[in-house]
Parts: structure tokens; sequence; C-alpha cells
């Protein structure tokens, strides 16, 4: 069957109807066959097993029994009525017991009458009992499809109560193979199914459904999980070759003046092998005459800002100006403050463009931008107003991409009649199985250690009943100079939630490092941002001592002096946001610490996380926990996940499928970039398919 038959409605299938259509629409988002066919079940339930009433056990399992109705009656109890029937086979007697539906239960049940009989059994009353059983007469169990391992499908309360249960549902897909008679069109090459072992399309949708076998069930799930997660890639990499031969980029030949006199003479420190390699990569696609288009992943305090600024330099270097966007003010004004820093005594203009710049300081940077006076701008949303023209911007980079939306970058590329190139900086480590579903589409390059002389944070896990020592460890770190970060998860205490909260902990720390001793700031989102800025500036300058405040730290404050990060109620927080605060330390050249401080009662997830941040400071090992723990889409946030609404294949389970998905699909279009060759024509043509349905498994069924 073609996948133009499968797009017929739902409403047309056998046994389906308005009504039903109606509810599997709103409940599922079933509108075709072909989205009923891929509602793959949730699990299965083993029937390939019947039992007799005689070998029963106590142990509440499923089970599956052949006998007879022989007695029914409706027993009195304090609230309503029950049915219940006697069942027997020639090694014992049960009962079945309906607490609803009983009118129509006892209408259609067929006395002494063979039935196949599936459900829970309970011991009750030295009796076992089987409450709401499945039931089908023996002769329609026989004649019908046999389904030795039942599926289990995603069902809603309001299907339920509609009448469509999980048998219901089962019946319908068993509808759709007797219609097509079980045939689909193949999608995969001959190629690929024999290199991978993989069964045929069609064995594999039915043996996904109606497994005879777990051996059967494993080849249809691989089969499945593999073609989804390979058409996927297919997009993204066919995508990222086409950007490379027809987005125009501008050519940066030249490595001149200003980026060798900053590597010889400007550079604060010898270069990691990491970032080496990575404007390695950077100054292979600026020369490459196509639009840059890439990906910078560092973990906090990696160095990407210097890898940022002399990507910068070869631009200029090649008559363009850049400009880097950031998605707060506090972030933007730390990298307009480090980058002017590093490039003192090289005459390059650089200016800070944010929503805080007055209107009469605006005017003659939009001048300088639009007369190329100006060589690098940094800002933030305010970047992308119509006002800010360049004369030539060749390099954008932008910070967190994933804080801007769509239509915000895309501003950013119109700044020029050819695309500026384009860099992609992030301090969130992600999965790499997570970057080549979200980011399969762009290059991507890793700074995967640190700079020299920086040294591991030590992470270490505290009762509340060690505050005291936690305490004495702060004076000593304070009389030898450093300053401390003390954070806390709320603003205003919370009845629902027993956390340390900010107003309470700041008075306690208050009591404990009292004046003239000590100078403490606080720091938080409800603050006036005048406010906001005196207290960081305070903390910067060595004023105060402490810094007490929320998550508001997070990102944008760079304190080498500070040495110590201790983070109250440290359950409450993700491993993300852990490790986010924990790198607001260790940015000078002493040992830094970072003290996770909780209460004793600790749910499971919470001892992960915790031993986790203990064991390890690699961003992209926690990243991968963190994703084992929260899900992908959770990780991303709703405005990523769309790509991850995957129907079978889990990328965090699935991860070796998605390597060798990966893997295929890159050799594929190596070896046939237009997909012309005869033995790819299936692939072809699917391919061609999913622009039109906008979804893969639209089409690959």
């Amino acid at each position: 069957m073609n996948a133009n038959s499968l797009q017929t409605p739902i409403v047309y299938l056998k046994g389906v109807g308005p009504n039903r259509a109606q509810t599997l629409q709103s409940e599922l988002g079933i509108h075709t066959f072909q989205d009923l066919l891929n509602l793959f079940p949730n699990r299965y339930i083993d029937k390939t097993r019947y039992y007799k009433i005689g070998q029963l056990q106590r142990s509440n399992a499923d089970v599956q029994i052949i006998g007879k109705v022989v007695h029914i009656k409706t027993v009195e109890q304090k609230k309503g009525k029950r049915l219940v029937a006697s069942f027997v086979d020639e090694t014992g007697e049960m009962e079945l017991v309906w607490f609803r539906g009983q009118k129509w239960i006892r209408e259609n049940l067929k006395l002494n009458t063979p039935y196949v009989i599936f459900g829970k059994c309970n011991w009750f009353n030295g009796k076992f009992s089987m409450p709401h059983p499945e039931m089908e007469l023996l002769k329609d169990h026989e004649q019908g499809l046999k389904v030795l391992m039942q599926p289990v499908y995603p069902s809603t309360e309001k299907l339920n109560n509609k009448g469509i249960t999980n048998r219901v549902i089962s019946k319908l897909v068993q509808q759709i193979f007797i219609e097509t008679k079980g045939k689909f069109t193949e999608t995969l090459s001959e190629k690929l199914m024999f290199e991978l072992k993989l069964i045929p399309k069609s064995e594999a949708l039915f043996n996904i459904h109606f497994p005879k076998n777990q051996e059967l069930l494993a080849k249809a799930q691989f089969r499945l999980k593999f073609e989804e997660l390979f058409y996927i890639q297919l997009q993204l990499i066919a995508k990222n070759m086409l950007h490379k031969q027809k987005i125009k980029g501008f050519n940066f030949d030249q490595v001149g003046v200003l980026f060798n006199d900053f590597y010889k003479n400007h550079l604060p420190f010898e270069l990691t092998g990491a970032q080496k390699r990575v404007i390695k990569e950077i100054r292979a696609d600026l020369g490459s005459n196509a639009q840059m288009n890439r990906l910078l992943q560092g973990d906090v305090g990696s160095g990407k800002t210097i890898v940022a600024v002399m990507t910068m330099l070869l631009a200029i270097d090649n008559g363009f100006q850049a400009c880097l966007m950031a998605p707060t003010e506090i972030l933007a004004n730390q990298h307009y403050t480090g980058i002017v820093e590093l490039l003192e005594g090289t005459g390059i203009n650089c200016a800070l463009l944010t929503g805080s710049v007055k209107q009469a300081h605006r005017r003659p940077i939009h001048e300088k931008l639009e007369s190329g006076e100006l060589n690098i701008i940094i800002g933030t949303h305010a970047l992308l107003e119509d006002k800010v023209k360049f004369k030539n911007l060749g390099l954008a980079i932008v910070d967190e991409q994933h804080r801007f939306g769509v239509a915000q970058r895309s501003k950013l590329w119109h700044k020029n009649q050819i695309p500026p190139h384009i860099l992609i900086m992030t301090a969130t480590p992600i999965p790499r199985t997570l970057a080549m579903s979200l980011y399969g589409d762009l290059d991507v390059s890793i700074i995967d250690e640190l700079p020299p002389g920086r040294k591991p944070i030590k992470t270490v896990h505290r009762y509340d009943s060690n505050r005291l020592k936690v305490f004495q460890f702060i004076r000593d770190e304070i009389k030898k100079g450093r300053q401390i970060y003390i954070v806390y998860p709320l603003i205003q205490e919370s009845e629902a939630l027993d956390y340390k909260d900010l107003m309470d902990g700041y008075e306690s720390i208050a009591r404990d490092f009292p004046l003239p001793d000590y100078q403490i700031s606080i720091v938080h989102g409800q603050m006036k941002p005048a406010d906001k800025d005196y207290e960081m500036e305070r903390f910067v300058k060595g004023e105060t001592q402490i810094m007490v405040a929320t998550t508001v730290i997070e990102v944008g404050v760079n304190v080498p002096n500070a040495s110590v990060m201790i983070i109250e109620s440290a359950e409450r927080f993700g491993l993300s946001q852990l490790h986010q605060l924990r790198g607001r330390v260790g940015r000078g050249a002493d040992q830094s610490f970072c003290i996770l401080m909780t209460g004793h009662k600790l749910s499971t997830e919470a001892k992960t996380r915790l031993q986790t941040m203990v064991h390890t400071n690699d961003g992209f090992e926690i990243a991968e926990v963190d994703m084992k723990l929260r899900g992908p889409g959770d990780i991303m946030g709703t405005q990523q996940s769309g790509v991850l609404n995957l129907k079978i294949a889990d990328i965090v389970k699935d991860n070796d499928i998605l390597k060798t998905a990966r893997y295929h699909a890159i050799q594929l279009l190596k070896n046939d970039p237009g997909l012309e060759k005869p033995e790819n024509m299936a692939i072809r043509h699917t391919y061609a398919q999913l622009a039109k349905y906008k979804n893969i498994w639209n089409y690959i069924s």
C-alpha cells in the first residue's frame, strides 16, 4: 500500500465511524490510517501461555484461561452492586467480577459457552477472582488474528469512557492490516537492509503491533527505530550539505596583521590543544566560500571567549565587522569588559549596545557602526533593532542561542545582503546524542579541556547538621583573602516548600558574619537593576566578601577571587543549574570549592544528582546523566523539543542506533549526494515525501 492510500481519513476505516474518529483525533491526534498505524504500543502482555484454574498461584499476575461461565448473579454491597459470574474449567472454579457496565455484560454474556478470559488474578475469600476480565468467545479467538503478545497502546481516560479500549484500538489496527493485506511500500535500500540485517517494512510493522515472539519484536523495533533516526539524520545532514553548496559566504582568506599580532603579543595565555583545534576548524569554514554555520560547545571556563575574539580578528583582517549577541545585559556586559581588556593596545574599536544604553549614547554608536568606524559591537536583543545598521557585517556570534527565538536570530542574519558567518556558542553542555538530533545540521566544535593552571573544583555534599563546620571553613577562606557565594533557591518563604529562603538565610549569615569584620552583598531577581548592579559591583571590586544570592548569578558573573560556592537546598536544583552555579568559581589560580547543602530527607533522584556533582566536573558527563533523569525534551525546553517527538526511538536508550543511523546517512550522502542512483530510489522517494507531509512517520510507513 502506498503513502497516499494511508492518508485516507480514519473515519473511513471499518469499525470507526464519525464519533470514534472525532475522539481519536482529539485524544491521540489520529486523523488518518497512517496515524493509527504509527500509534506504536508502549508495552506488550505475553499471551503465549494458557493457564488452568488449578495451576493458579497467589501472585496477582496476568493470566489467560479457557473455560465457561456457568452461573451469574448480582451481589448487594455497602455502595452499589457487583456482578459475579462463576467461571469453570476441568481443573476448578473461580469468580469473574464487574463493578460497572453490569447491564451490558448480563445481557451479552453467554452461559455454558467456551470463552478465553484474560486479566489479573486475585485471591479473595478463599477463591481466585478476576475483576473486569477481557473476554472473547473461543471460536472468535481461534478465527481472529492470533495476538500472542498483546500490544498495550497509549490511552486516556476519555478514550476509555467512550469505549475505545486497548482491545478496540488493537482491533482497528488489525482492520488496517486486513484492508491493506499487510503490504506496505519499502522505504530503505536493499543495500542498507542487507548490511544491517533489517527485516522488510511490512514485516516490521506487523510485528511491532502483533509480535509472535520476543525475537521478532526485537527485530521490528530495531528496524523501525533505525528508520526513524536515519531519516531525521538524513534531513539534518542534507540540510547542512545544501547550506554549504547554496549559501554563499564571505571568503576570509587573509590571516592578517591583527590576528597575528594578537596571537604573538596580546594572548594572555597559551591556547589549549582544544582551542587550537577549534580555531583551525573555524578558519577552514571561513575560507570555504560558503557561509559558516558552526556550534561551539565549551564548558564553563573552557575559553570560548578567546576563540570568539580570534574569529572576530579574522573578520576585521578581511575588512568586515563582527557582532556578539548575548541573552542578558549581565552577560553582554561581561563579554564587553573581557573583550575590551583582551584587545587593549590593538587599536580595535568596540562598543556595547543593550537596552540600558541611553538614547543620547546610542546615536553615535549607530553612526560609527554604519560608517564602519566601529569594528566590533557586543549587545543584547538591542542589536536586532532596525536602526542598527552595519557597513559590512561579516561575522555574527550568538551566545546561548537557545534563549533566542528563530525570528530573532533571523533578523541578525539579514543585517547584510550576503548573510554573515555564524558562530553559535553555548556553555550549556549538550549530550552528544542530543546534539546529533538537535544540531545535526550544524558543524559542531567542542572545547573539551580547561586552560592550563585551572584546578578542578572540589565538590562536597554536606548536611544541614554540618553547618557550623561549613561556616568555620568560610571564615578560614575569607582570612586567605577569598570571596564566597551563597546561593538560595527561593526569594520568599513558601508554605508549600520547606526550604531555606533567601531573606532568612541572609539574616542568619549576617548574624554569623557581623559587621565590621565582614561585608555582605545581596542580589536577587526582584531588585531594581541599579541596586543589583551596585551590589554586584561591590563584590567584583572585593569590597564585600560574601555574596548572598538567588540563581540570578548563574551566568554573567566573573570574579576570579571567588573560590567558594555554597548552594543551599541543593536538592531543589537541576543538574544543569548546579553545574552552571559551580562554574562561577574556579576562575582563578587558587583551589576552589563547591559545597552542596541539603537536609537528610532526599529522593533517589536528588541523591543521584548530588553524587554526580561530587563525582565529576565534566559538563558533558553531567548532561548525559541529566538527560537520563529528565528526558531530552525537558533539557532543551519546549522551543527545541519538537524534533524530539519521536514515535518509537528514544535518544537516551537508543544511543547506539542513533550513531549507526547517522553514520549510514553520512555515507549515503557522500556516495550519492542527490540520491540519484537506482538502488537509492526508495530512499529518494521517501525523502521527497517528508517535506510534503512535514513529519517523518507520516510517510515512512
